[in-house]
């Protein structure tokens, strides 16, 4: 269990020190090739570190009870994070390739929020805690939600900086926590683009199923029909 903690604190923490206050000098020295190198390097080894810490580490007893209602709600929400997930990989301007031109009334994924992708790696923590309350797991979970949730919220404040007229018109057509924007009145729900909901479903639907060979028991909706 300690091994788990202190991999999961190392991933966590050097992808924050890494991507903001080390980036610049890093940068400055090596060129930005040489800063992805070395971001991906230490990315790769505490990822490995954590996933073989997390193997290791020997079953304990669930911390609580998982029953149909529980799987179902975790099932639902699954689905509502494959969604925000493929529904951020078209028209994101988060993503590093995006072109800052003017800035777009916020629709389908981004009207719930800004932050669709981070918030669908959370919600897939969320769902792990729900139904697999083992302690090693609980670990592993938080370290992916804090690595969203506080990623999401650092990013904004990077873009803020490299972008200002840009990223602050966009969070102010936007919001940082779900729906928050539509519940204020600067944004509609409006349409959901069908690569976000069959590309989410499709991914839901395989993801969990996935659960059947690699760890030998039926995730999601397979846990009721396969």
């Amino acid at each position: 269990m300690g091994n788990v903690v202190a991999a999961a604190l190392a991933f966590v923490g050097t992808h924050f020190i890494l991507s903001h206050p080390l980036r610049r000098p890093i940068v400055d020295a090596v060129g930005e090739r040489g800063f992805l190198g070395i971001y991906s390097l230490v990315a790769a080894v505490t990822l490995g570190w954590l996933a073989l810490a997390y193997r290791a580490a020997p079953p304990a007893v669930p911390l609580w009870p998982v029953g149909d209602v529980l799987w179902a709600i975790g099932t639902l929400l699954m689905l509502a994070g494959a969604i925000l997930f493929m529904g951020s990989l078209i028209r994101n301007p988060a993503l590093p390739q995006a072109a800052a031109g003017s800035v777009p009334e916020a629709r389908g994924v981004f009207a719930i929020t800004r932050h669709p992708m981070m918030w669908g790696f959370a919600l897939w923590g969320v769902v792990h805690i729900l139904v697999f309350p083992d302690p090693s797991n609980i670990v592993l979970a938080l370290a992916i939600i804090v690595l969203a949730l506080v990623g999401a919220h650092l990013q904004d404040r990077k873009k803020e900086r490299l972008q200002p007229d840009f990223w602050r018109e966009w969070e102010r057509r936007t919001s940082y926590w779900p729906f928050a924007a539509i519940a204020g009145g600067r944004a509609r729900m409006g349409k959901i683009g069908m690569h976000a909901l069959a590309g989410g479903t499709v991914v839901w639907l395989a993801a969990s199923w996935a659960h059947i060979p690699l760890a030998g028991w039926p995730a999601g909706i397979w846990r009721w029909i396969a």
